[in-house]
Protein backbone atom coordinates (compact mmCIF):
# COMPACT_ATOMS: atom_id res chain seq x y z
CA UNK A 1 0.00 0.00 0.00
CA UNK A 2 1.11 3.54 -0.76
CA UNK A 3 1.12 5.51 2.50
CA UNK A 4 -0.18 9.09 2.19
CA UNK A 5 0.07 12.13 4.44
CA UNK A 6 -2.53 14.87 3.83
CA UNK A 7 -1.21 18.34 4.77
CA UNK A 8 -4.14 20.76 4.88
CA UNK A 9 -5.01 23.40 7.50
CA UNK A 10 -8.81 23.23 7.05
CA UNK A 11 -9.91 20.04 8.81
CA UNK A 12 -13.06 19.77 6.69
CA UNK A 13 -11.12 20.00 3.44
CA UNK A 14 -8.53 17.59 4.84
CA UNK A 15 -11.27 15.04 5.52
CA UNK A 16 -12.52 15.40 1.93
CA UNK A 17 -9.00 14.69 0.66
CA UNK A 18 -8.73 11.71 3.02
CA UNK A 19 -12.03 10.33 1.75
CA UNK A 20 -11.07 10.88 -1.91
CA UNK A 21 -7.72 9.14 -1.39
CA UNK A 22 -9.22 6.20 0.47
CA UNK A 23 -11.37 5.41 -2.59
CA UNK A 24 -8.32 4.69 -4.75
CA UNK A 25 -7.01 1.13 -4.80
CA UNK A 26 -3.53 0.73 -3.39
CA UNK A 27 -3.57 3.84 -1.18
CA UNK A 28 -3.93 4.26 2.56
CA UNK A 29 -3.96 7.54 4.50
CA UNK A 30 -1.32 7.37 7.23
CA UNK A 31 -2.41 10.65 8.79
CA UNK A 32 -3.08 14.37 8.41
CA UNK A 33 -1.16 17.51 9.38
CA UNK A 34 -2.54 21.04 9.68
CA UNK A 35 0.77 22.94 9.72
CA UNK A 36 4.26 22.66 8.31
CA UNK A 37 5.54 21.93 11.81
CA UNK A 38 2.99 19.12 12.21
CA UNK A 39 4.12 17.68 8.87
CA UNK A 40 7.77 17.67 9.93
CA UNK A 41 6.92 16.05 13.26
CA UNK A 42 4.83 13.38 11.59
CA UNK A 43 7.46 12.49 9.00
CA UNK A 44 10.14 12.29 11.67
CA UNK A 45 8.42 9.31 13.26
CA UNK A 46 6.19 7.88 10.51
CA UNK A 47 7.69 7.92 7.01
CA UNK A 48 5.21 7.94 4.13
CA UNK A 49 5.41 7.45 0.37
CA UNK A 50 3.42 10.47 -0.78
CA UNK A 51 2.47 13.87 0.61
CA UNK A 52 -0.64 15.73 -0.59
CA UNK A 53 0.33 19.32 0.19
CA UNK A 54 -1.58 22.60 0.38
CA UNK A 55 0.20 25.88 -0.41
CA UNK A 56 -1.52 27.88 2.31
CA UNK A 57 -0.47 26.73 5.77
CA UNK A 58 -0.82 28.87 8.91
CA UNK A 59 2.83 28.78 9.98
CA UNK A 60 4.64 28.99 6.61
CA UNK A 61 3.94 28.62 2.89
CA UNK A 62 3.55 25.06 1.71
CA UNK A 63 5.96 25.79 -1.14
CA UNK A 64 8.69 26.55 1.41
CA UNK A 65 8.01 23.23 3.10
CA UNK A 66 8.08 21.49 -0.29
CA UNK A 67 11.68 22.62 -0.83
CA UNK A 68 12.89 20.51 2.09
CA UNK A 69 10.71 17.43 1.65
CA UNK A 70 12.48 14.28 0.47
CA UNK A 71 9.24 12.41 -0.20
CA UNK A 72 7.11 12.40 -3.35
CA UNK A 73 4.62 15.29 -3.25
CA UNK A 74 1.51 16.33 -5.14
CA UNK A 75 0.22 19.87 -4.59
CA UNK A 76 -3.50 20.24 -3.80
CA UNK A 77 -4.06 23.97 -3.62
CA UNK A 78 -6.19 26.95 -4.59
CA UNK A 79 -3.09 28.79 -5.83
CA UNK A 80 -3.40 28.85 -9.61
CA UNK A 81 -0.96 31.63 -10.50
CA UNK A 82 1.83 30.71 -12.89
CA UNK A 83 4.59 31.69 -10.45
CA UNK A 84 3.31 29.23 -7.82
CA UNK A 85 3.01 26.45 -10.37
CA UNK A 86 6.55 27.07 -11.68
CA UNK A 87 7.98 27.16 -8.17
CA UNK A 88 6.19 23.98 -7.13
CA UNK A 89 7.49 22.09 -10.15
CA UNK A 90 10.99 23.51 -9.68
CA UNK A 91 10.96 22.31 -6.08
CA UNK A 92 9.99 18.79 -7.03
CA UNK A 93 6.19 18.51 -7.02
CA UNK A 94 5.16 15.55 -9.18
CA UNK A 95 1.75 17.01 -9.98
CA UNK A 96 -0.36 20.08 -9.29
CA UNK A 97 -4.12 19.96 -8.78
CA UNK A 98 -6.10 23.17 -8.26
CA UNK A 99 -9.05 23.30 -5.85
CA UNK A 100 -11.88 22.68 -6.12
CA UNK A 101 -11.49 19.31 -7.80
CA UNK A 102 -13.50 16.12 -7.95
CA UNK A 103 -12.77 12.72 -6.48
CA UNK A 104 -12.28 11.49 -10.05
CA UNK A 105 -9.64 14.12 -10.82
CA UNK A 106 -7.60 13.27 -7.74
CA UNK A 107 -8.20 9.55 -8.25
CA UNK A 108 -6.86 9.67 -11.80
CA UNK A 109 -3.67 11.36 -10.67
CA UNK A 110 -3.18 8.98 -7.77
CA UNK A 111 -3.73 5.98 -10.04
CA UNK A 112 -1.17 7.41 -12.48
CA UNK A 113 1.26 7.92 -9.60
CA UNK A 114 0.74 4.29 -8.53
CA UNK A 115 1.61 3.06 -12.02
CA UNK A 116 4.63 5.39 -12.07
CA UNK A 117 5.91 3.94 -8.77
CA UNK A 118 5.39 0.39 -10.00
CA UNK A 119 7.30 1.11 -13.21
CA UNK A 120 10.23 2.50 -11.20
CA UNK A 121 10.40 -0.44 -8.82
CA UNK A 122 13.69 -2.21 -8.23
CA UNK A 123 17.30 -1.13 -8.56
CA UNK A 124 18.14 -1.09 -12.25
CA UNK A 125 19.27 1.15 -15.06
CA UNK A 126 16.64 2.57 -17.39
CA UNK A 127 16.94 3.34 -21.08
CA UNK A 128 15.65 6.61 -22.46
CA UNK A 129 12.55 5.00 -23.95
CA UNK A 130 11.63 3.52 -20.58
CA UNK A 131 12.25 6.84 -18.81
CA UNK A 132 9.96 8.53 -21.34
CA UNK A 133 7.32 5.86 -20.73
CA UNK A 134 7.53 6.33 -16.95
CA UNK A 135 7.08 10.08 -17.35
CA UNK A 136 4.00 9.51 -19.50
CA UNK A 137 2.60 7.13 -16.88
CA UNK A 138 2.94 9.79 -14.20
CA UNK A 139 0.93 12.33 -16.19
CA UNK A 140 -1.52 10.17 -18.10
CA UNK A 141 -4.24 11.21 -15.62
CA UNK A 142 -3.87 14.85 -16.69
CA UNK A 143 -4.89 14.59 -20.35
CA UNK A 144 -8.37 15.64 -21.46
CA UNK A 145 -10.11 13.15 -23.71
CA UNK A 146 -13.61 12.36 -24.86
CA UNK A 147 -14.84 10.05 -22.08
CA UNK A 148 -15.57 6.49 -23.12
CA UNK A 149 -19.15 6.08 -24.28
CA UNK A 150 -19.67 9.79 -24.93
CA UNK A 151 -20.18 11.60 -28.21
CA UNK A 152 -17.69 14.17 -29.47
CA UNK A 153 -20.64 16.02 -31.05
CA UNK A 154 -22.44 16.32 -27.71
CA UNK A 155 -19.20 17.33 -26.00
CA UNK A 156 -18.88 20.23 -28.44
CA UNK A 157 -22.52 21.28 -28.06
CA UNK A 158 -22.30 21.32 -24.27
CA UNK A 159 -18.91 23.06 -24.40
CA UNK A 160 -20.14 25.78 -26.73
CA UNK A 161 -23.32 26.35 -24.71
CA UNK A 162 -21.30 26.77 -21.53
CA UNK A 163 -18.62 28.91 -23.19
CA UNK A 164 -21.16 31.31 -24.72
CA UNK A 165 -23.22 31.56 -21.53
CA UNK A 166 -20.81 34.04 -19.98
CA UNK A 167 -21.89 33.00 -16.48
CA UNK A 168 -22.19 29.81 -14.41
CA UNK A 169 -24.91 27.44 -15.61
CA UNK A 170 -26.60 24.37 -14.14
CA UNK A 171 -27.11 21.05 -15.88
CA UNK A 172 -30.84 21.78 -16.04
CA UNK A 173 -30.22 25.09 -17.86
CA UNK A 174 -27.86 23.48 -20.37
CA UNK A 175 -30.30 20.59 -20.87
CA UNK A 176 -33.19 22.97 -21.62
CA UNK A 177 -31.07 24.96 -24.08
CA UNK A 178 -29.85 21.92 -26.02
CA UNK A 179 -32.95 19.75 -25.75
CA UNK A 180 -31.18 16.90 -23.98
CA UNK A 181 -31.89 15.21 -20.67
CA UNK A 182 -30.65 16.74 -17.43
CA UNK A 183 -28.75 13.52 -16.64
CA UNK A 184 -26.94 13.71 -19.99
CA UNK A 185 -26.06 17.38 -19.48
CA UNK A 186 -24.80 16.62 -15.97
CA UNK A 187 -22.61 13.77 -17.22
CA UNK A 188 -20.96 15.88 -19.92
CA UNK A 189 -20.52 18.91 -17.65
CA UNK A 190 -18.90 16.73 -15.00
CA UNK A 191 -16.52 15.36 -17.64
CA UNK A 192 -15.58 18.90 -18.71
CA UNK A 193 -14.90 19.81 -15.09
CA UNK A 194 -12.82 16.68 -14.59
CA UNK A 195 -10.73 17.51 -17.65
CA UNK A 196 -10.13 21.10 -16.56
CA UNK A 197 -12.21 22.73 -19.30
CA UNK A 198 -14.88 23.86 -16.85
CA UNK A 199 -15.02 24.64 -13.15
CA UNK A 200 -17.71 23.33 -10.83
CA UNK A 201 -19.02 25.24 -7.81
CA UNK A 202 -21.56 24.17 -5.21
CA UNK A 203 -24.35 26.59 -4.30
CA UNK A 204 -26.56 25.79 -1.35
CA UNK A 205 -30.21 26.74 -1.71
CA UNK A 206 -33.01 27.12 0.80
CA UNK A 207 -33.48 23.35 1.02
CA UNK A 208 -29.83 22.84 1.96
CA UNK A 209 -29.28 20.58 -1.05
CA UNK A 210 -26.24 21.73 -3.06
CA UNK A 211 -26.69 22.79 -6.68
CA UNK A 212 -23.86 22.16 -9.12
CA UNK A 213 -23.03 25.19 -11.23
CA UNK A 214 -20.41 25.19 -13.99
CA UNK A 215 -18.46 27.95 -15.68
CA UNK A 216 -16.21 27.73 -18.71
CA UNK A 217 -12.42 27.86 -18.32
CA UNK A 218 -10.82 26.85 -21.62
CA UNK A 219 -11.51 24.90 -24.75
CA UNK A 220 -10.31 21.27 -24.38
CA UNK A 221 -8.70 19.36 -27.20
CA UNK A 222 -11.24 16.95 -28.64
CA UNK A 223 -11.16 15.20 -32.01
CA UNK A 224 -12.69 17.04 -34.92
CA UNK A 225 -16.12 15.84 -35.98
CA UNK A 226 -16.86 15.74 -39.67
Amino acid sequence: MIRVLVVEDDFRVAQVHVDFTARVDGFTVAGTARTAADCRSFLAVRPVDLVLLDSYLPDEPGLDLLAELTVDTIMLTAASDAASVRLALARGALNYLVKPFTAEQLGERLAAYRRYRTALGGDRHLGQEEIDRVWRLLHEGDRPAVPKGQSAVTVRLVSEALRHAGEPRTAAEIADELGISRATAQRYLAALARDGAAEMHLRYGATGRPEHRYNWLALPVYPEVS
